[in-house]
């Protein structure tokens, strides 16, 4: 019994013995592994509150409600991730008619103007606006409404990478084709690029942006077009190739629930057909919220509607072109309160004076419609062109 005994205890020494040496050997290994430095425990501690206190805290993603009527103007990029060019826009905005702003969040070039979480790399190398949702909380305080615009099928970034998706040259499908600007044009059939531009959206609408428009969305309309070949449309009326774009869109975006926007030329107001790009304005208007015709006068050929020169008519040509708009929406069974069009608020063609803005702004109201946007590539506006609303003062 006594020996038995013995072993038992001599059992359960070497037991213990061996717990031990296996706890040494694992804090050696853990210590083996650690970093060279030494930390205490109060530099962790103090490391951890820093890190805390130095981590941004986004703000809460909200919405506004579409101002109706809706008068915008528009925005670059680089116009927004400048705080004393931005200010200046908002100084403008402050006191006048103007409650929203259109801001480019993809540009002609394919920048991505914010830093996007789903898409690697983040095309592009033009202007970032670095505090993108905190611009668009501070919009949303002064109750200004924000639409992001997305150029779609205009995009010689994505070409680059992609050009299995591009638009290519007919006599050699191995070149991307360029436009008269040197501009490269993604194939607006390629299904794989249609999910990109959702994915933009999305991400648009989870920054706080409470609309989203869409410009380019047709074929190339200048350039070499007899040397153009589409890998993807080839074969197909390219009106349906766009049409089933727009259904893809509606689809795909529904479930963010934000409004649509679509800029159209402004021919098709009033042109029949798709103007050989595949744009028709009653096609826009059975898929979108609200449809954009960009009815700069400068912009129409010379005596177009016996206008000689159609830029010095800026009333006429806004009248006329949103009037037969007005139409063709009645007669598509949808309403005229989709259409805000696109005004002239830069020189070209003649020197437009603020006078000259607003005479296409009240061809606007006497067409029926109450929205409207205005267009100036370099973000450059005049209050003199708006009414001034003293109740808006120090929003």
């Amino acid at each position: 019994m006594k020996i038995w005994r013995r072993d038992i205890g001599s059992a359960r020494a070497i037991a213990i013995i061996a717990s031990a040496f296996v706890i040494s050997l694992l804090a050696i290994t853990i210590v083996w592994q650690m970093p060279t430095s030494s930390l205490s425990y109060s530099d962790i501690s103090t490391a951890n509150n820093v890190a805390a206190v130095l981590k941004p805290i986004p703000p809460p993603i909200t919405h506004i409600r579409t101002p109706d009527p809706l008068r915008a103007i528009y925005i670059t990029a680089c116009t927004a991730s400048g705080k004393k060019s931005r200010e200046k826009v908002l100084s403008i905005m402050a006191d006048t008619e103007i409650n929203a702003l259109v801001i480019d969040i993809k540009d002609y070039s394919g920048t991505l103007a914010y830093a996007s979480t789903s898409m690697q790399p983040n095309y592009g190398g033009g202007c970032r606006i670095y505090d993108l949702p905190q611009f668009i909380q501070e919009l949303h305080e002064k109750g200004i409404y924000a639409i992001a615009r997305i150029t779609v099928f205009q995009d010689p970034v994505y070409a680059v990478r992609n050009p299995s998706v591009a638009v290519k040259n007919k006599d050699n499908t191995d070149i991307v084709w360029k436009d008269a600007k040197g501009l490269s044009y993604i194939d607006p059939g390629a299904p794989s690029y249609w999910d990109y531009i959702v994915k933009v959206g999305k991400e648009a609408y989870s920054i706080g942006f409470d609309e989203l428009n869409f410009d380019y969305i047709r074929f190339p309309s200048d350039g070499d077009l007899s040397n153009v070949y589409y890998p993807w449309s080839a074969g197909k009326p390219k009106d349906e190739v766009i049409r089933s774009f727009f259904l893809y869109l509606r689809e795909q975006l529904a479930v963010v629930n934000a409004p649509l926007s679509a800029d159209l030329f402004g021919l098709t107001t009033s042109a029949d057909g798709d103007l050989g790009i595949g744009q028709k304005l009653e096609d826009a208007l059975a898929y979108f919220d609200y449809v954009s015709p960009m009815v700069y006068p400068s912009h129409f050929a010379y005596h177009f509607n016996d206008y000689p020169k159609p830029a010095l008519k800026p009333y006429e040509v806004v009248k006329y072109s949103m009037d037969k708009a007005v139409r063709k929406a009645l007669n598509a069974s949808s309403t005229p309160s989709k259409l805000r069009p696109w005004l002239q608020a830069f020189d070209l063609g003649a020197v437009y004076s603020p006078a000259m803005v607003r005479a296409q702004i009240q061809a606007t109201y006497d067409a029926g419609l109450n929205s409207y946007m205005l267009w100036n590539a370099g973000s450059v506006y005049n209050k003199e062109a708006l009414s001034v609303i003293p109740a808006k003062a120090g929003i």
